[in-house]
């Protein structure tokens, strides 16, 4: 531990000394083409990339202790031919290292794919409605969120609480509404859920005859797969939000993580997602359905501190899972979780790099296991140029059971 962390304290003095020395470009809101003088039809273009290095002690004798990755290339494309009509794509990989890499790059995890591909029709200037390939999911803040512009190093794991096991990368085939009445903002969907979730992946074995051959007393996620869609074909999200000081936009569903003070936003907001008999149990001979339930209440709040520069971020949330009887799999388990993090954006000059120190505590209790998941972060953000180009220092450290495993992982990112 204290070598970690003296590890961590010196890498963030060494990039402090090199980031003083570089400029801040500015990137002036991105690639957008306009056709028309009103600026009602146009397209934009957004592209993003995420490197890490990350060093851990905690590997196998044989295998090295430092390990690179590309966490994330995206682009991003949205486009209206007036003010009633929108598409948006969406589609990149995530997470490409040399374990899952292919000699001549045609491997699945070497693929781009689609993340979002949806259509939206505005009613009124205040409310929504469209479909596809989307992420205007429900639960929370986190589930929402944005992978250009969070405050630490990535999301917390559990709050992307649908991830893999009802939905396609978070986002799921479905329609959806949002908008805002006042200050409160919503978003509302009605989704299929997929068939081949990561329990029917990893998990769920077939016979010879056709029939699962899976665990008695044991809840699987898989009820698409093993009741058939009529049942347990359709999923239910929503989210609500009420924004008491500077309201934020809700044009994209994507949420953002830290405005380093360049608004004033205290917002409160609450949301569900609902999968009747989305999880299946063996019970003696009988596959039984039981429907997954998700709750969640948080708060957001940002703001700059003063005529100095600096800025605080604050976020706090309370998830309560129900996958069904004592399910426990990955991150993810019947049970509750509580989350926060906060962020402190020192005093300088907001044309220079900035420097944003961080800390972050997850608590997952399951009922199916004696122990609490319990996940700390600490780490700093480097802003040359606000989030378009940026450095992150973690250390992460994860308790559950027995096991005890901590890291400490740079990332570079650079968006235009």
């Amino acid at each position: 531990m204290r070598k970690t962390l003296y590890l961590l304290a010196g890498s963030i003095f060494f990039f402090s000394q090199f980031m003083f020395s570089q400029g801040s470009p500015d990137y002036n809101g991105g690639f957008k083409v306009k056709f028309d003088e009103e600026g009602k039809k146009y397209f934009r273009i957004l592209s993003w990339a995420q490197v890490q290095g990350s060093y851990s002690d905690d590997v196998p004798e044989e295998s090295s202790k430092l390990n690179f990755n590309l966490r994330r290339a995206r682009v991003l494309m949205y486009a209206q031919i007036n003010d009633k009509f929108l598409i948006l794509t969406h589609f990149g990989l995530n997470s490409l290292n040399a374990s899952n890499m292919s000699a001549v790059g045609t491997g699945d995890n070497s693929q781009l794919f689609f993340h979002d591909v949806w259509a939206q029709y505005n009613i009124t200037k205040n409310h929504s409605i469209g479909g596809g390939l989307h992420y205007f999911n429900g639960i929370s803040r986190l589930n929402n969120q944005s992978t250009l512009n969070m405050m630490t190093m990535d999301n917390n794991r559990q709050s992307w609480a649908t991830i893999g096991l009802s939905d396609q990368f978070a986002r799921h085939m479905g329609i959806f509404a949002k908008g805002k009445i006042g200050k409160l903002q919503y978003r509302l969907a009605i989704n299929d859920a997929i068939s081949n979730s990561l329990d029917v992946q990893n998990r769920v074995a077939y016979n010879a005859d056709g029939s699962p051959d899976i665990s008695e007393n044991t809840t699987y996620y898989a009820g698409r797969e093993l009741l058939g869609s009529k049942d347990a074909g359709k999923c239910y999200a929503g989210y609500f939000d009420y924004h008491f000081l500077d309201e934020e936009s809700n044009f994209l569903p994507y949420k953002v993580g830290t405005y380093l003070g360049g608004k004033r936003i205290f917002n409160v907001g609450a949301g569900f997602f609902l999968h009747p008999e989305g999880a299946v149990r063996m019970e003696g001979t009988e596959l039984k359905g039981e429907d997954v339930s998700i709750f969640a209440i948080d708060a957001f709040y940002d703001s700059s501190l003063g005529e100095n520069g600096s800025a605080i971020t604050a976020y706090a949330t309370f998830q309560s899972n129900d996958y069904g009887e004592d399910y426990l799999y990955s991150a993810y388990g019947t049970g509750s979780m509580i989350y926060g993090h906060v962020g402190y954006v020192l005093p300088g000059d907001v044309a220079k790099p900035r420097f944003q120190p961080y800390v972050s505590f997850a608590s997952n209790s399951y009922d199916g296991a004696n122990d609490n998941r319990d996940v700390l972060g600490i780490g700093a953000n480097a802003y040359f140029s606000g989030h378009n180009s940026k450095l992150t220092l973690e250390y992460k450290n994860q308790k559950f059971g027995d096991s005890n495993v901590g890291s400490v992982t740079l990332q570079a990112m650079i968006y235009l």
